[in-house]
């Protein structure tokens, strides 16, 4: 297939007039004129690699916890629906055997390009080596101290496959564990209450990651910056939720000048009220009650988003962040941020044909999971 006509989204971040060709999983060309036997035309639309979410929980009245192979099927199916290719299954804080089972269940759907879904390409363990002073929606009776024994039979139950870990520098024991667990997965400074020192020592000792930015942390301060002052000093990527609900427009254009778009990421952190009407559902076995499109606990406690990644990116644009900026955060730096930018998360030939055409209201006309056109 060739995609023509279109503003191809570069690895350099800018729209160029171009075609992509495929024929199998792979891009086999990019260029000018390019011919074959089935052509998409993408007049006055955007060619972009297709999503990547590193932080989602759920989505269409599922969660990656429920522990159910179903349950990932119905995520992954909503998520492609939506032009999202990639993702990476969050847990939240549970007891190892647990996070055991759920590792379990979803091994054999690692990596594994399923046609009519988005991949699965691993885990972002969010928990439970938390801050309960910050604990969010987190279940507070199964947030503990750093430990590096149950982590290390978790890290070998997923086949190697959980590729961002969650944890507050603060506690006990836990700059020696970033020490080791960074060597084995990127590990990102999360629900925690640590001063400037405190997130410095955690990226020092090779953190390069913050989870959800201005969540479920210290505000930064004029004489105490925090994990946001640390991070802009030392961490190689942030992620953001962008839905509005979370973060005020005004900080989000702050984060993406304060940050640049090179080291800025999308998320959804989206639970099962994604793609849902209002109603009660669940997380991290807490009931969450969706009201308007914003998802919470019975205190009022915001409890993850109700948006998918393609939709925080809309908002994003709508925000005042650059369009090109709004897709690199989503696509090419969680790529990067997660290890996966050797396979995905932008368009090159060689690299696996995810491809999205959005419409001038950046809406998907077309999706291409490893060289197939999805049909919805």
């Amino acid at each position: 297939m060739v995609i023509k006509n279109g503003n191809l989204f570069t690895e350099n971040a800018e729209f160029v007039k171009q075609d992509i060709a495929f024929s199998g999983e792979k891009i086999d060309a990019i260029g000018e004129n390019l011919c074959g036997e089935e052509v998409f035309d993408a007049t006055d639309c955007y060619v972009i690699p297709g999503f990547v979410d590193i932080h989602i929980h759920g989505a269409y009245g599922s969660d990656f916890c429920d522990n159910s192979e179903n349950d990932i099927n119905t995520i992954a199916k909503y998520l492609v629906s939506q032009g999202v290719t990639s993702f990476l299954g969050t847990t939240m804080a549970f007891d190892e055997p647990i996070l055991s089972g759920i590792f379990k269940t979803a091994n054999p759907f690692f990596n594994k390009v399923i046609d009519g879904q988005a991949t699965l390409r691993g885990v972002n363990m969010e928990g439970p080596f938390f801050n309960k002073a910050k604990k969010g929606a987190q279940a507070e009776k199964y947030i503990v101290d750093p430990d590096w024994e149950m982590f290390s039979r978790l890290f070998e139950l997923s086949g190697g496959n959980i590729r961002l870990l969650d944890i507050a520098p603060e506690l006990p024991g836990a700059v020696e564990f970033i020490e080791k667990a960074s060597k084995l997965c990127h590990v990102s400074v999360a629900h925690t209450s640590a001063n400037y020192d405190q997130a410095v020592a955690g990226f020092e000792a090779g953190a390069d990651h913050v989870t959800h930015l201005f969540n479920a942390m210290p505000p930064m301060g004029h004489r105490d910056p925090g994990v946001v002052g640390a991070a802009q000093d030392k961490a190689s990527y942030v992620e953001i939720i962008s839905d509005g609900i979370h973060i005020h427009p005004a900080i989000i254009r702050t984060a993406f000048r304060l940050f640049g778009d090179d080291r800025m990421c999308l998320i959804s952190d989206a639970m099962r009220a994604c793609g849902m009407p209002d109603g009660e559902y669940s997380l991290g076995g807490q009931k969450v009650f969706m009201n308007n499109g914003k998802a919470t606990l019975e205190g009022g406690t915001i409890a993850g988003s109700a948006t998918v990644l393609a939709e925080c990116v809309r908002r994003a644009v709508s925000f005042g962040i650059k369009l090109e900026s709004a897709i690199k955060a989503a696509t090419i730096n969680p790529a990067k941020s997660a290890g996966l930018y050797d396979v995905v998360g932008s368009l090159k030939e060689g690299k696996q044909a995810d491809v999205v055409v959005l419409d001038k209201d950046l809406q998907p006309k077309l999706v291409v999971l490893a060289g197939k056109v999805q049909k919805f």
